[in-house]
């Protein structure tokens, strides 16, 4: 798949927007993963005053999840081996970040496939939060190429990786991590408190 035509033409815009515009998906390109981890925490404990304990599995479920994706993502950009475009792609304006070494491949694009797979993880444990999480995950991966480090296949490819792997291992797993989470509930151990929350029928 070549889509190095679309990857000039979104850098090239990123180079005639105003500086502080750059700045911006620099920033957020470099740090925007840490609001879906925020959001997990959120999730996670607003989900330990939830009678059900399928609402508190899903949350529990969703960083998991996501590293399961993350790590699919590893394993097919070591056995595909694609250049980065800021280093690969000939008359390309120089990258708004440091071009990643050889040997940290492009395709497909990690920020792009935790992104995808959070927004669906965290869609799943709170249905009303995809109104949210699904423009960030979008807009971290357009800010992967606007900032010149991958192609738009390679963020195309990590948001379908992310998103389907995510809700795929989500849907299945949910229902033996309920019977986890309401066995730990009815132990009553702090920790489990903690971890779970009360179990309403005490």
């Amino acid at each position: 798949m070549d889509s190095s035509g679309l990857y000039l033409d979104v850098t090239d815009f990123a180079h005639s927007t105003p500086a502080w515009v750059q700045s911006a998906f620099e920033f957020w390109t470099e740090y925007g993963l840490l609001v879906f981890g925020a959001l997990f925490i959120a999730v996670w404990w607003r989900s330990r005053g939830a009678r059900d304990p399928r609402t508190v599995a899903l949350a529990v479920l969703a960083p998991f999840v996501t590293a399961l994706a993350y790590v699919a993502s590893e394993l097919v950009k070591s056995s595909v081996d694609e250049e980065r475009p800021c280093r690969a792609v000939a008359g390309a304006a120089a990258s708004l970040v440091k071009c990643p070494a050889t040997g940290d491949w492009s395709f497909p694009s990690n920020h792009a496939t935790i992104a995808g797979a959070a927004a669906v993880a965290l869609a799943l444990a709170v249905r009303a939060l995809v109104l949210l999480t699904l423009p960030l995950a979008l807009l971290m991966a357009f800010s992967r190429v606007f900032v010149g480090v991958h192609y738009p296949h390679d963020v195309a490819m990590g948001l379908l990786l992310g998103a389907s792997l995510a809700a795929l291992a989500g849907l299945a797993l949910a229902g033996p991590a309920t019977k986890v989470v309401a066995a730990v509930r009815t132990s009553g151990g702090r920790t489990a408190v903690l971890v779970t929350g009360a179990d309403p029928a005490r």
